[in-house]
């Protein structure tokens, strides 16, 4: 229950997946610091393999389709929105105001992923959405690298 909500940030007052996204931001930018780009990896990998276990688990504890105070998946996605990418202040702005939106959108195949069954269709849209932010960044890292403090 710890993991998969969050640390307890699932329990936010309003939108849980948007205080969810916060420890993602922090557990990235904290384990670049400390070990480098790809410690940030190995999180985002830590948190998409033991999400789908312990999302899987509340959900049929719970016995609800994808409760709200799951917010594990909103943590992996978060990460991997900020893989191999410089941990500047716009880009942690910027990487958690544009995966919290497609998190909402959920752009194809994003939203048919959350039919997977268990934890997997809980962790795999937010996964798939950290990906497409990622590379968001990415391209504008490359196109315009001043709008995210990068020159």
């Amino acid at each position: 229950m710890i993991l998969a909500t969050g640390f307890g940030t699932g329990y936010g007052p309003i939108a849980p997946g948007t205080w969810g996204s916060l420890p993602g931001l922090a557990l990235a930018f904290g384990l670049e610091r400390w070990a480098g780009r790809w410690a940030v990896l190995g999180g985002a990998l830590f948190f998409a393999i033991a999400g789908v276990w312990a999302a899987g688990r509340v959900e049929a504890l719970l016995g609800e389709k994808d409760p709200g105070r799951v917010v594990v998946d909103e943590i992996a996605g978060q990460m991997v929105t900020l893989l191999f990418l410089p941990m500047t202040l716009p880009i942690l702005v910027v990487a958690f105001f544009l995966f919290r939106v497609l998190d909402v959108f959920k752009p194809w195949p994003a939203r048919r992923l959350e039919d997977l069954p268990g934890g997997s269709g809980i962790m795999a849209d937010d996964l798939m959405v950290g990906l497409y932010a990622n590379l968001i960044l990415h391209g504008l890292a490359l196109w315009r690298p001043v709008w995210l403090g990068l020159a």
